[in-house]
């Protein structure tokens, strides 16, 4: 496999332009005598996230320091370091697009545009139209349950169907305080039915975890029957024999487009680069799509068990919503949840 990939790149750089080649040729050089990257990353789930880190060294020798944590403490992870002078993080890796617009206002990332973005899906290209941050992971936010003790018939099949009161004290959700596709779908559900949906909600006691991959663990465990889950997570434990299926949503599956910067003054700075290019490569597509993510390569089909991405209704926030909406409802969220 290692062969082959390499075999891929070296075709791919073959028939790109020649200043990009040479470009290319030198920052992996580079790339090879730093030696080492750190990744703050929210994407994926923590199985993933190593795999593709795994992935990466395989390829080129260099090694991936894997930080995975929720999308607000990767933040607050890199505000701390910021504050103190330290430069840790080569890679940031949000799920919540509202980061990337602060710090790139306050000149926090080199400027770097992959030159394997036009191989990736239209849908995820130029995310910022001035190349300092990119598209590197894509997923959904959708309805999930326990398809041993609900039917398919009888789960929910719209965002409203969860504050019916049959699944009063059966309903699991991430927190919007610490996860990027929690805040990202609380926003959405504020736009489509005002806040009142999270006050109609609070009313059937839902039970409230950090990450949104804990709504897994409740499924899994009984402990809850229904969730506003994530798909890659759901259909990866599913997929492990874990009696969990999933539902999208009639009302709009939240689309969840995450994107990867390199921090200005990164110490390792060509192997941020090459890291960036192979998060765009087929390799890297088909390692989302075992970890069951959003290929964002338009070559490697959608995961088993998913639909592919365009024939999903899919709602998404701007990236001006997402920026001043998600601090707005998590102070909302507080207020109403008192957590």
């Amino acid at each position: 496999m290692k062969i082959l990939t390499r075999l891929a790149i070296v075709a791919a750089l073959a028939f790109a332009p020649a200043a990009a080649r040479a470009d290319l040729k030198a920052i992996e050089a580079a790339a090879k005598k730093e030696g080492e990257l750190t990744w703050y990353v929210a994407h994926y789930t923590s199985e993933g996230a190593e795999d593709l880190g795994r992935g990466f060294t395989e390829m080129t020798g260099i090694k991936v320091n894997v930080v995975r944590t929720t999308a607000q403490v990767a933040y607050q992870r890199l505000l701390q370091d910021i504050k103190n002078n330290q430069t840790v993080c080569d890679v940031f890796s949000s799920t919540d697009v509202g980061h990337y617009v602060r710090l790139k206002a306050e000149g926090r990332f080199e400027k770097y545009v992959p030159e394997a973005e036009s191989k990736i899906s239209e849908t995820f290209r130029e995310i910022d139209p001035d190349g300092f941050y990119n598209t590197t992971s894509a997923g959904l936010v959708l309805l999930t349950y326990n398809s041993s003790k609900v039917k398919p018939e009888d789960a929910p099949k719209k965002w409203t169907d969860l504050l019916d009161i049959k699944w009063k004290g059966k309903v699991s959700v991430g927190h919007p305080g610490f996860s990027g596709y929690v805040g990202t779908w609380v926003l959405t559900m504020k736009k489509l039915y005002g806040w009142s949906y999270f006050e109609k909600l609070e009313k059937n006691k839902p039970q409230i975890g950090r990450s949104i991959n804990d709504t897994v663990t409740a499924l899994v465990a009984g402990e809850r029957l229904v969730a506003a889950g994530a798909d890659g997570s759901t259909l990866f434990s599913a997929a492990r024999g874990n009696p969990l299926a999933t539902s999208y949503p009639t009302d709009g599956s939240v689309l969840i487009i995450a994107p990867s910067a390199i921090l200005k003054g990164s110490k390792h700075p060509n192997a941020a680069k090459l890291f960036m290019e192979f998060l765009y490569s087929i390799e890297a597509s088909k390692i989302n799509a075992k970890h069951f993510a959003v290929p964002l390569r338009p070559e490697v089909p959608a995961p088993p068990g998913a639909k592919p991405i365009g024939e999903v209704k899919t709602i998404r926030p701007t990236i001006a919503e997402i920026d001043k909406g998600i601090p707005e409802v998590i102070e909302q969220w507080r207020d109403t949840f008192g957590n």
